[in-house]
């Protein structure tokens, strides 16, 4: 039977000390067919450790609607497989740049500004989940023959709140439910948010990306005593649609990565291979200081410019900081696996078959709404991802006057009287041409993500105002959700009544074919939308993300195990203004491509 403790300053695996080297792999972001490939590659970096958040929304997108909770159990058995130990960050809040920080939207939704509290409904609903999500990790501890070492309490709770009384409940929870590993908290290097943040007698880690001796200074201050670890150093960062990337330099990362062993300290490295945001799931975050700014959305990649690219390729960061690691090895580093193969021949993708937006919705949308005094908000019609049409009625006669959203989030594509009048956002909210009564309008709402970090964490999407007709609220609202997961139920696109693409439009479902000889050799590919605007594209099924013109992120990433060997099947769903008929597969970005970006920490 195996142990791990924490003993004075140390960490000790059955008695003798050992140094965590960790690095984070998301489970939910990198295919399960290639957990095995990423896994050996942490491996030969000189990595003995995984770490993994656990998303709520993910599992549980609807009250009681459990979906493949047993992921993370496989996952972890992968991890054990691989000779790894293994760091759970069950949340419930994780942050993680994920769609509303993990929290599913309908816990949001009902509790608002009571989440992450003390609040015994909130609790309630935790306790509930965890009762769902700690057996799988519960059975894989270290001391029951697993790799699980460490739990954490919450998430980087000092950069949120100060309820102590939550914590304790939480850490206790964790305890209660069979949890007998040590556990911890993590947080930023400052007095408030190691205050606000930690709990008496949990191990008190901190994030950060460079400056571990002033760091781990300010964690001494707090806790004399106790292993000293970087829960999350940051070895790059995240990118915003429309965002310049940032890439840090890989010496300078090794540098930073050598000072935080110099100190004596473990490490998680945060990403050791970062992935990709599937299915819309990518998070957002708020502008300013105090993170109550304009929206940033996330991009679908989450590449992070970690040592180990999206597409499971060592990069030179890999190489740097390898070297540093092999200084701390019990002796010679595994080797690496074999380099991940692209699409060995690129295809393009004809387009053959296209069905407006409005057949979709009918198709594949919820009911329609009743008419209400107001607009209900995605998280009234239990919406997380995807978009709901609302209609309403400018009465009549009237002259012209400007016409308006307040509290619009994120982005709607606006039409009167069937004819498209404009695209709004939460900054820019008006029309630029008066509308005049009596005038029918429909608003094609779309959350680009939810905030994952900060005080807007859980706000509401969709319009959350009203809609405005010079300073009159226009009342007698409608409205229709098209979700995204909608898509995912089986033969449900093969109800929508496909006709030519080119009478379609520029928005709609449009789908095309293409053959593959070779699938079986393939592990990934890259694929690109010439003319695009902005939406979601599936292979076989399979959501790869969204898409946007304005960049930086290109191309989408294809993990290889979707592909079929013969026939495959894409389907486009394009939110504003379609392109060129087709789309375009190749082998993927060139190694390093990857650029972070952001305004937030993991």
């Amino acid at each position: 039977m195996t142990d791990f403790a924490v003993v004075g300053d140390e960490f000790l695996l059955d008695g003798e000390p050992v140094r965590l080297l960790s690095g984070a792999l998301h489970y939910f972001r990198v295919h399960e067919e290639q957990w095995e490939h990423r896994l050996s590659m942490l491996r030969a970096m000189g990595l003995n450790c995984v770490e993994t958040y656990v998303p709520w929304n993910l599992h549980e997108p609807r009250p009681g609607a459990l979906r493949d909770v047993g992921a993370l159990g496989r996952f972890l058995d992968a991890v054990g497989r691989a000779g790894l130990l293994a760091i759970v960050r069950p949340g419930p809040y994780i942050c993680a740049e994920w769609e509303n920080g993990g929290l599913p939207a309908w816990v949001t939704g009902r509790f608002g500004r009571r989440v992450r509290t003390r609040d015994a409904e909130y609790g309630a609903e935790v306790e509930r989940w965890f009762g769902e999500l700690l057996p799988q990790v519960v059975r894989r501890q270290v001391g029951r023959g697993g790799p699980v070492v460490m739990v954490q309490v919450e998430n980087e709770y000092g950069s949120y709140g100060s309820d102590g009384v939550h914590l304790e409940w939480l850490a206790d929870l964790l305890r209660r439910s069979g949890v007998t590993v040590p556990l911890f908290t993590s947080d930023g290097p400052e007095d408030h948010m190691l205050t606000g943040g930690s709990v008496p007698g949990v191990l008190a880690t901190a994030n950060f990306g460079s400056g571990a001796r002033e760091a781990f200074g300010v964690v001494r201050r707090h806790r004399p005593a106790g292993p000293l670890m970087c829960m999350e150093f940051w070895c790059g960062w995240f990118v915003h649609w429309g965002a310049e990337p940032v890439v840090r330099d890989a010496a300078e990362t090794a540098g930073a990565l050598r000072e935080i062993l110099e100190c004596g300290a473990s490490v998680n490295v945060y990403m050791a291979q970062g992935g990709t945001n599937f299915a819309g799931w990518a998070g957002a975050n708020r502008a300013g200081e105090l993170h109550d700014g304009a929206l940033s959305a996330t991009v679908t990649s989450y590449d992070y410019d970690a040592p180990v690219d999206e597409y499971g390729r060592a990069t030179e960061k890999f190489w740097r900081m390898r070297e540093v690691l092999a200084g701390y090895a019990d002796g010679p580093l595994p080797g690496l696996p074999p380099e991940p193969v692209g699409l060995r021949e690129p295809v393009r993708v004809a387009l053959t078959g296209g069905a407006p937006l409005a057949g979709v919705l009918e198709v594949l949308g919820d009911p329609e709404t009743a008419e209400s005094g107001v607009a209900p908000t995605f998280e009234e019609l239990g919406v997380d991802r995807g978009l709901v049409r609302y209609r309403v009625a400018v009465p009549g006669p009237r002259q012209p006057y400007p016409l308006g959203v307040t509290g619009l989030r994120d982005r709607a594509v606006v039409y009167v009287d069937g004819v498209r009048a404009g695209v709004l956002t939460e900054e820019d909210h008006t029309l630029e041409e008066p509308v005049a009564g009596p005038a029918g309008v429909e608003l094609w709402v779309e959350s680009l993500g939810r905030v994952n970090y900060g005080p807007r964490l859980g706000e509401p999407k969709g319009v959350t105002g009203g809609v405005l007709h010079e300073r009159q609220f226009l009342h007698g609202i409608r409205a229709r959700a098209l979700r995204l997961d909608a898509f995912d139920e089986p033969g449900a696109v093969g109800r929508v009544p496909f006709g030519a693409p080119g009478e379609v439009g520029p928005t709609g479902l449009f789908r095309g074919s293409f053959d593959l000889a070779d699938a079986a050799g393939t592990d990934h590919a890259g694929m690109e939308l010439p003319g695009w605007t902005r939406g979601f594209v599936w292979v076989n099924g399979f959501c790869l993300g969204r898409y946007w013109s304005v960049g930086p992120h290109r191309p989408l990433y294809v993990p290889g195990p979707v592909l079929r060997e013969g026939a495959n099947e894409v389907w486009v769903l394009e939110l504003e203004g379609a392109g060129d008929l087709f789309v375009e597969l190749g082998p993927g970005a060139p190694v390093g491509q990857g650029a972070p970006g952001g305004v937030a920490s993991g």
